[in-house]
């Protein structure tokens, strides 16, 4: 059996999107329960700050202006975190190019491109948590032990 060049180059560009579809099917599920993790924790500190966020309503702070402290709590957190995540990647990178001795570069586009996603990911799952704060009754909130 002969395969020509252009069928082994086809039979290779198949291979690549097919590992690239995995890929990203990898980096969606990872993604959903990153964010699922962490809109938990946005509700863990929704609930523990119960109290405050009842005095704030209570002294005049509108219902946007909790939901807008917790997105922008969800947005730094999320930033932070990716934040770590570039530093740890580019690290881990660096640390396998140097034992392998391969070359390696750093697109500033990806950098960027995480950033964006870690704060989408942080007002997409932050969202519900800032909601359900300022949604607060005040005097249950006052209440609530």
């Amino acid at each position: 059996m002969m395969r020509s060049a252009e069928e082994i180059a086809q039979a290779n560009a198949q291979q690549v999107q097919l590992m690239r579809n995995l890929l990203l099917g990898i980096a969606i599920v990872s993604l959903f329960v990153g964010g699922t993790g962490f809109m938990n924790i946005m509700l863990v500190s929704v609930t523990e700050r119960t109290r405050e966020i009842g005095i704030r309503i209570a002294i005049g702070a509108r219902g946007r202006h909790v939901l807008l402290q917790f997105l922008f709590e969800a947005i730094v957190r999320s930033v932070f975190g990716g934040l770590i995540g570039v530093l740890l990647g580019v690290g881990v990178a660096t640390g396998f190019a140097r034992i392998a001795k391969w070359p390696i570069v750093v697109s500033p586009t990806a950098i960027i491109v995480a950033f964006i996603v870690a704060a989408t990911v942080g007002i997409f799952f932050g969202f519900y948590p800032a909601r359900k704060a300022s949604r607060l009754d005040p005097i249950d909130a006052l209440r609530y032990e």
